[in-house]
Formats: structure tokens, C-alpha cells, sequence
């Protein structure tokens, strides 16, 4: 075991403090349009193939349970030249039967290489060690796109480090790097269209007009248009290669615009998050013996004789949550949902509760956030 000095673990928990507190301040920067939009037309497509692994060690299917791996062995081996008797019973061990899925990139060739995922639909143990036999891979439309063979790599299979335990997980799923060659390319008129169209990854008319200015300042006016809140058309100018003016367009930075608030609630966990500030109505809710109040009022700061202040006026809430007689959690702060979470987890509210009070707060209208619960 590597043994530590004081001095290193201190550097190193300031290194991951630094590290975090980097993440979490709120830097606002431009994005890049490659990074908030996809251009439509350059897409992935799904491929699957059913097949035969072989080669396993006596974990493969169990053929008195699964006849179409028997089936499939008999098909192939017609196909091989190889008849077998009518009414032979084939127990075997050492096949099991998969399913292989990969996607096709855009833009992909024939020759191209792909990786493959290899999963058992069968009963067999363990894939591992075994052989994928040529499978095709076909497409929505049927068509056969790859053709896939190799080895399997299965992970999932290590140690402890005292070497006193092992640790055994998925077997039943395996990989092959570069595991099919692509047969067929689809057919891709991007490269001839006179209009390309982006799409955001998030709908919004802020950012979308945005991304239409900042296009229009770099290549000129009437050079893209919004057609709704998350397509643009772009018109590419004649006196540039489609694939040089796709990769100006994506390296162009827009500023984003603010998002609403929004909270992500896991109800399993009990996590709470929140993309900003969320504001908070005066309320009251009861939930069992939980009680949640919040009470805004305004307290105005009159500065001094003849300083030539402004007096100002600002909302301040007081939170108090009872769970117990006796035991009040008062926050004098703005009316911030993070506060009323803290002191809600302070007192050990239950995820459930935690979603209760939340979802009451939404409809009595005193939460201003969207509450997305996953």
C-alpha cells in the first residue's frame, strides 16, 4: 500500500477544493454553436443482428430451453454444406445465442470499422472467451449495413486487493473493438443542399435569435433565419466549400440566454437541484407533523441625515419549520428554496416529505420554478 506524507495529503485536498470551487462558481462565457445545436441530417443510426457466439467454456445456452439457438445452429450449418439427420437432439454448451447492436456514424464508408455490444438473449452464463460468428447488422429499413465477427472482451471479472475476495459482475455482455466493417454507406445529401438547417438541443427564441445574429454578423445579413424556436436555416455564400463554411459555423460563440428556474428532485435519493436562485412566496404548508411557514416582509434602510442617501426598501423572509414541539429553524434571508432544503435536511426530512412540501408549494403557487421529479 503507497503511503502518504501529511504535506501531500494536504496539497491534494486543496487541489480538490480548488478543483470545486472552479466548477461551482458560476462562470457566464459564450458557447460555441457545436455545442448547442446539431446540424440536421448528421446523425447516428441504429444497427442490430442476431447471431451465434462460440468457443464458450461450457456456459453457453442451455439448448433443451432455448430452441432457436438450436434452430439457428441447424440453419447454419445448411448453409455450410452440412446436413444433419432428422431428429437429432444437440445438447450443446459451448454456443449461446445474441444479439449484436452498434450505430452507424454519418458519413460512414464502406471499410469503415465499427465497435459492436454482444449481449446473450439466451440462458448462458457467461460469454466470456467466446467467438462472435459473421452476423449482418441491418438498419430501420432492413437493409444489412455491417457485417460483424471477433472475439468477445468481457469485463467485469477482478479481485479484491488483499486477493481474499473476487468480484464477478455482468458476464452475459460482451464487446468487440472494431468489430464490424461498414458494407453499405447511406446516401447523404447535406454536402449539395442550399440550405442547412441547425437544430438547438434545447427549444428557446432567445438563444435562437442569438445564434441568428452572431451568424449573420460573421458571414453577412439574410445568412440564417430562425424558422421556430429550435430551427434555424443557414443559406451557406457561394464563394466557400460547404465543409469549410460548416466548420466556421461551428466554432462561431453565442451568448445563451438566462434559462428558467428549474428544480430536479429525485425521488429515490432525495437530491435536490437547482440550475439558479428560486424565489418563494409567503406560504404555509402542513405536511403531518412538518410544518413549513414563510413570511416576507419589507424592512426599509433610511441612511443618515444629510448623507444624500436614497432610502431602500428590501423583502427579508423568515423560514421557520417545525417537526417538533419546541424545535423551530428560524433563517432570516431572502425567500431562497435552498434555505428552506438545508433546514429541511437539517432536521431529517425523508425524500418523501422533501417532495410533498415541494409539489404543495407548486400548486399553491409560491414556488416560482419548473419541479421536474425523476
Amino acid at each position: 500500500m503507497p503511503t502518504f506524507k501529511p504535506s501531500a495529503l494536504r496539497t491534494a485536498n486543496l487541489t480538490m477544493l480548488l478543483c470545486a470551487l472552479l466548477l461551482a462558481s458560476p462562470i457566464a462565457q459564450a458557447e460555441r454553436i457545436k455545442d448547442i445545436s446539431n446540424i440536421q441530417g448528421v446523425r447516428s443510426n441504429q444497427l442490430i443482428g442476431y447471431g451465434l457466439v462460440v468457443g464458450l467454456d461450457g456456459t453457453g445456452d442451455m439448448t433443451t430451453q432455448t430452441p432457436f439457438t438450436v434452430q439457428s445452429i441447424i440453419s447454419m450449418m445448411n448453409q455450410l454444406g452440412i446436413t444433419l439427420p432428422p431428429g437429432t437432439n444437440l445438447q450443446l454448451k459451448n454456443v449461446a445465442a445474441v444479439m449484436v447492436t452498434s450505430a452507424l456514424p454519418a458519413f460512414a464508408q464502406p471499410g469503415q470499422t465499427l465497435d459492436v455490444t454482444v449481449s446473450s438473449m439466451g440462458n448462458a452464463k457467461s460469454l466470456r472467451g467466446g467467438t462472435l460468428l459473421m452476423t449482418p447488422l441491418k438498419g430501420a429499413d432492413g437493409q444489412v449495413y455491417a457485417m460483424s465477427q471477433g472475439n468477445l472482451v468481457v469485463g467485469g471479472v477482478g479481485a479484491a486487493a488483499n486477493g481474499s475476495q473476487a468480484q464477478i459482475n455482468h458476464l452475459s455482455v460482451g464487446r468487440i473493438s472494431d468489430g464490424a466493417t461498414v458494407e453499405r454507406a447511406l446516401p447523404n445529401t447535406l454536402l449539395h443542399q442550399e440550405i442547412v438547417k441547425l437544430e438547438l438541443k434545447e427549444s428557446d427564441f432567445s438563444t435562437a435569435n442569438n445564434v441568428v445574429e452572431a451568424i449573420n454578423k460573421k458571414f453577412g445579413p439574410m445568412t440564417a433565419q430562425a424558422e421556430s424556436g429550435r430551427v434555424i436555416q443557414v443559406r451557406p455564400p457561394e464563394s466557400m466549400s460547404r465543409v469549410s463554411f460548416l466548420a466556421n459555423l461551428e466554432t462561431i460563440n453565442v451568448a445563451l440566454a438566462a434559462t428558467p428556474a428549474k428544480i430536479i428532485l429525485n425521488a429515490r435519493t432525495g437530491s435536490v437541484v437547482m440550475n439558479k436562485a428560486v424565489t418563494l412566496d409567503s406560504c404555509a404548508v402542513s405536511h403531518g407533523n412538518l410544518s413549513v411557514v414563510i413570511n416576507t416582509s419589507p424592512v426599509i434602510s433610511q441612511p443618515g441625515p444629510f448623507s444624500n442617501g436614497q432610502t431602500v426598501s428590501t423583502a427579508v423572509s423568515e423560514i421557520n419549520i417545525n417537526k417538533e414541539p419546541g424545535k423551530v429553524l428560524k433563517l432570516n434571508n431572502g425567500a431562497n428554496l435552498s434555505d428552506v432544503v438545508k433546514a429541511l435536511n437539517a432536521i431529517g426530512t425523508t425524500p418523501q416529505d422533501l417532495l410533498a412540501i415541494l409539489q404543495a408549494m407548486k400548486a399553491a403557487g409560491a414556488l416560482n420554478a419548473e419541479l421536474e421529479v425523476i
